[in-house]
């Protein structure tokens, strides 16, 4: 299982000097395993996958947590939607009233896009998922519905051998009374329980969510006591605030780890970065 990131930033996208480590993109993360290529999230990262699209890939299904913009303002740029000969499917969760379709094409329209979804040479297929569990290749992937505002999902990918968890916008704070001492009611608990490796949010500092309780994020602590309670082997911090620079970065992953031992790696995603899980 080769996973690559593509984009690491939350709700904007950042690039400037301050944040060349890091990265400047918005969500986005590949996986891949033989000839089956499966995309977590379309920010402003997707992009540059399309640009670097692994030759002989005749199909792509793109995994959407949710609709903010910046985990699909990068869809209209992927340039295999613009290649007939490669299938796309668009994978997201199911809305309260309008279909997915419905709500995608809000964004890949006219004023805010020049062409339509509909109109996109490859006539990608779009699916519904909520508390799904479905097969693509060689992945066994189950989804949820997780803590952050409007519908949102969380996926967990096993391919026998592995476990990844991609949670990039989670409160597990907010929607556990007693969090973290009650793992069956936590957000997102099921999902990571024993994951290999979980790319999960970690945007705020502790005096920056105080203020934010609500918006659907965490800090690096909660990422640390999330980790703990399910259990993984590797935790990576992602959708890093698009107001914080490495230097920011690197003081904020050093405080939350200060002093503490833990049974697993901590480390903050990096843009460009690859991981290798076994198959």
């Amino acid at each position: 299982m080769k996973i690559t990131i593509w984009g690491t930033r939350g709700s904007l996208p950042a690039p400037s000097p301050e944040n060349n480590l890091y990265g400047g993109n918005t969500s986005c993360v590949s996986v891949m395993q033989g000839d089956t290529l499966v995309v977590l999230d379309a920010g402003s990262g997707i992009r540059r996958l399309g640009q670097h699209f692994p030759p002989g890939i005749t199909r792509v299904d793109i995994l959407l947590t949710h609709l903010h913009l910046d985990h699909i303002m990068g869809l209209g740029f992927f340039m295999p939607l613009y290649n007939p000969k490669i299938r796309v499917n668009i994978w997201g969760p199911t809305g309260y009233k309008e279909s997915l379709f419905t709500r995608l094409q809000r964004y890949l329209s006219p004023p805010l896009f020049p062409i339509r979804l509909q109109d996109l040479p490859s006539q990608p297929n779009v699916y519904e998922i909520n508390e799904s569990a479905f097969d693509i290749g060689p992945f066994h992937i189950k989804s949820a519905y997780i803590c952050h505002p409007g519908p949102t999902i969380g996926f967990r990918m096993e391919n026998g051998r592995s476990t990844l968890t991609y949670i990039p916008d989670h409160e597990p704070a907010l929607g556990a009374a007693h969090f973290p001492n009650e793992p069956e009611w936590t957000s997102g608990y099921g999902l990571a329980l024993g994951a290999d490796l979980l790319i999960h949010d970690g945007q705020y500092t502790p005096e920056e969510y105080a203020p934010r309780v609500g918006w659907g994020h965490s800090t690096m602590e909660q990422a640390l006591q999330f980790a703990e309670i399910t259990a993984v082997k590797k935790v990576l911090f992602f959708h890093h605030d698009p107001a914080h620079t490495d230097e920011q970065i690197r003081q904020q992953l050093g405080r939350a780890v200060s002093n503490r031992q833990f049974s697993f790696e901590a480390a903050v995603a990096v843009e460009g970065e690859v991981i290798y899980l076994p198959e």
